[in-house]
């Protein structure tokens, strides 16, 4: 079975160095880029299992010119008619910019070359580009010359080519220049290249400064040494070729040792003028020299490359599906993932790059000055290309918490603190090793949102706030020295607890405490604050504050909550700070309850209590949707403080609600001594409306009639016809309840009860809803009126 050998020098002969005095390109550095050959549609086409059709090579042709190729070898059109009639139809069909040379290859064959010229006939700039073969690989083996033949073979074709220029210039009114290629040049004598050389450019007989000087493209035909052997070789040859002034040293490197880049490179510090290439390296065997990696690499020096990359997918994209190859993820520039760190460390140096970068620059703002990029592993802006900064960091196995509260930055505008990245890195953490596969920024964001309860109602969790009120109160106590404490903060708030709303209350001497003084005393959920921190998320008027918040558990030993091992982190986000930090606390206190039991949420009326007449209102707003008016509030907060002499002062919410739909008969069966039934108003000539319709007293129906000067006033003065004494409404008000179709009126109306003899009037409140704003009024007057010791008049 063959194998490697343990010594290769018995099978392989190294590379012969030259021996090069003095050499200059190692101190050399690049200041300007090199002329440009695109070899796509020619080289870089042969090379393709399945060539081009006519439409791709198009749809590349366009491309190259988009990026600013002044220079494109278009095809070998002695080759085949599908590479002759494209030349012919980019002719024909205009597609071939004034400042563009078009360039195609011959062999040194007569024939072949007359062809070519046919085929470019009518083109404005055209580079005839003619190789023969030097080495004696190709000498002694493939072709059986000698020097002499050789030479002939190139100085006699360079004639025929230099007629038939000046021919086709007369008669097309063409541009031409020439370009001869010394195939196979680092594997041949240095020597007799030049000696090939000298004679091809007399031969052409044309060779002058500027726009005239005659091409020889040294082609690394195959790459057989190091690149720097390819930087002696051209410095060589460029100290020895006469008329240097009048010479493009162009060359064309391939990839066999997979330093084609390397090589272009150093090449041009020897000397070089030129460079031919491919987009991504295509070509054949290991591939043409990269002309992307060549030009942005020179872009990231500060060197102008005189081609356009800005929209580099575009340019994989049309690649790719004309040459039917994929761009590597890890190709320099192009590749998927060269903008793409997993690595912990490399994720936490980018993110403090980003960082430390957008701060430097805001100063380069203010003093005027060039804003230079300048960003750990990342030599070149991916913006500079038209790529986001999506997915600059990616999360697997292997990252680190400083990559993932980038993503978070990115996408949430959040800046984490450091030991909350920690805390969440875990969680990340667990999802990568559960699932074994690389973690999604949707991953990330989604559980971010879950762990936190960040994003809206979607992302609730038992504890949400819906609504609160801060207020300002002095301190009751004063210092040794006279002087008053602090102000202190009070906290009352509405809260969906478990998806019932509860209202809640607490002090402090700030927001966060006041709220965790009220989560105390309330759901029995003791924890402190451990660590608070905060920034703008935006700018102006539609900035936000962001808060983070650690909480620990209490315990008796100050020293030992402070140094609990386990914590909880919350954030909140909110235009508002002292709502952004509460939020803040709630998202710490979910993470903490897990799904713990929690206790029933009680209200506690009475003396020296926590509850007053606003949280038993309050209370019925949440539970019934009910805004009570304010003379109506404190009414039923006498009932309440009765009702719960018993208990210790204490009342669930459910049994509140409970009272206040008994005491006021709000939406039960019990219909009262007095209840509507059907009616209807009729307008009064001259008068207000009149009310008509059946009322049940004392379950009897009874026919009513009455006038007043509004709907009310008249269903009143219908009922004062069956009883005795009088009826005087002393408040009035309503709002709705619901939503969309669900929507109702609710009423709620004071009424006072006068009856001759009687020592004291009688006052009672009455609660009625209905679809129909009037019939909730009436309703509401028949239930206070049920409430009251009204006489029915006797049949």
């Amino acid at each position: 079975m063959p194998c490697m050998l343990i010594d290769p020098t018995q099978k392989y002969r190294p590379y012969v160095p030259l021996v090069l005095d003095n050499r200059q390109w190692p101190t050399k550095t690049f200041t300007k880029a090199p002329i440009w050959l695109s070899t796509d549609l020619r080289d870089g086409n042969q090379a393709l299992a399945c060539p081009m059709t006519a439409d791709q090579k198009l749809t590349f042709f366009r491309l190259l010119v988009k990026c600013g190729f002044k220079e494109i070898e278009i095809a070998y059109p002695s080759a085949s008619d599908t590479d002759f009639s494209f030349v012919r139809y980019l002719i024909e069909n205009n597609e071939i910019p004034d400042d563009v040379w078009i360039q195609v290859l011959t062999p040194a064959r007569e024939d072949l070359i007359r062809k070519s010229f046919e085929a470019v006939a009518g083109a404005k700039h055209v580079i005839l580009h003619m190789y023969n073969a030097l080495c004696p690989m190709f000498r002694n083996i493939v072709f059986r010359n000698s020097k002499e033949q050789t030479i002939e073979l190139a100085t006699r074709h360079s004639k025929l080519v230099s007629e038939l220029a000046d021919q086709y210039s007369a008669s097309h009114g063409m541009k031409f220049r020439y370009e001869y290629s010394p195939e196979t040049f680092t594997q041949t004598e240095l020597e007799f290249s030049l000696q090939v050389c000298e004679a091809v450019k007399t031969a052409w007989g044309k060779a002058g400064p500027g726009i005239d000087r005659i091409i020889f493209n040294l082609p690394a035909t195959v790459e057989i040494a190091p690149p720097n052997h390819y930087a002696d070789q051209i410095e060589y040859f460029a100290a020895h070729i006469s008329e240097r002034e009048n010479v493009i040293i162009s060359l064309h490197p391939h990839n066999d040792r997979g330093t084609a880049i390397a090589a272009a490179e150093l090449a041009v510090l020897g000397g070089a003028d030129r460079v031919e290439g491919c987009l991504f390296g295509n070509g054949e065997r290991t591939g043409n020299v990269d002309i992307v990696t060549l030009a942005l690499n020179l872009y990231t020096q500060g060197i102008t490359p005189n081609l356009d990359f800005s929209n580099i997918q575009e340019v994989i994209d049309v690649v790719t599906s004309c040459n039917d190859l994929p761009v590597h993820p890890r190709h320099p520039y192009a590749g998927e993932l060269v903008f793409t760190a997993f690595s912990g460390s490399h994720q936490d140096a980018i993110k403090k790059g980003f960082e430390e970068q957008r701060i430097r620059h805001k100063k380069n703002d203010e003093n005027g000055e060039l804003k230079m990029w300048q960003i750990p592993y990342m030599p070149l802006d991916p913006a500079d290309l038209g790529c986001s900064y999506e997915a600059v960091i990616r999360v697997n196995a292997q990252s680190g918490k400083g990559g993932i509260a980038y993503l978070v930055k990115q996408h949430l505008q959040l800046d984490l603190p450091r030991n909350m990245q920690i805390a969440f890195y875990k969680v990340i953490q667990q999802i990568s090793d559960r699932e074994a596969r690389e973690v999604t920024v949707e991953d990330i964001t989604t559980a971010f949102r879950q762990t936190y309860r960040f994003g809206g109602s979607k992302y609730e969790g038992r504890l949400a706030l819906k609504s609160f009120r801060m207020t300002t109160e002095p301190s009751p106590d004063s210092t040794d020295d006279g002087e008053p404490f602090d102000e202190r903060r009070r906290f009352d708030g509405t809260m969906l607890v478990d998806g019932v709303l509860r209202v809640i209350r607490g002090d402090g001497n700030g927001p966060i405490s006041a709220l965790l003084d009220a989560l105390r005393t309330h759901l029995d959920i003791n924890m402190t604050l451990r660590e608070y921190t905060e920034h703008a998320v935006g700018e102006g008027e539609n900035s936000k504050a962001a808060s983070y918040i650690e909480l620990v558990n209490t315990t008796d030993d100050v020293k030992e909550t402070r140094q609990s091992s386990e914590s909880w982190w919350g954030v909140g986000l909110d235009s508002d700070i002292s709502a952004s930090s509460l939020h803040a606390v709630l998202s710490a206190v979910n993470g903490a309850i897990g799904d713990r039991v929690l206790p029933e949420l009680k209200l506690s009326v009475g003396f020296n209590t926590t509850s007053g007449q606003s949280d038993v209102s309050d209370a019925i707003v949440n539970t019934l949707g009910l805004t009570l008016p304010r003379r109506l509030q404190t009414s039923f907060f006498e009932v309440v403080q009765r009702a719960v002499r018993e208990s210790d002062g204490k009342i669930s919410y459910e049994d509140l609600t409970r009272l206040f739909r008994e005491t006021y008969d709000y939406e039960v069966e019990n219909k009262g001594r007095f209840s509507l039934g059907d009616f209807h108003f009729e307008r009064v000539e001259g008068g207000g409306p009149q009310f008509k319709g059946d009322m049940e007293i004392d379950g009897v129906v009874c026919k009513v009639v009455g006038e007043g000067n509004g709907p009310l006033s008249a269903a009143i003065a219908a009922l004062h016809t069956q009883i005795e004494g009088t009826l005087v409404c002393r408040e009035y008000s309503e709002h709705s309840v619901g939503e969309g179709s669900e929507v109702k009126a609710v009423s709620f109306v004071d009424l006072v009860y006068e009856l001759p003899g009687r020592v004291k009037k009688e006052a009672a409140w009455g609660l009625g809803s209905d679809t129909d704003i009037t019939a909730s009024g009436i309703r509401a007057v028949l239930r206070a009126a049920s409430r009251l010791s009204v006489v029915a008049k006797k049949a």
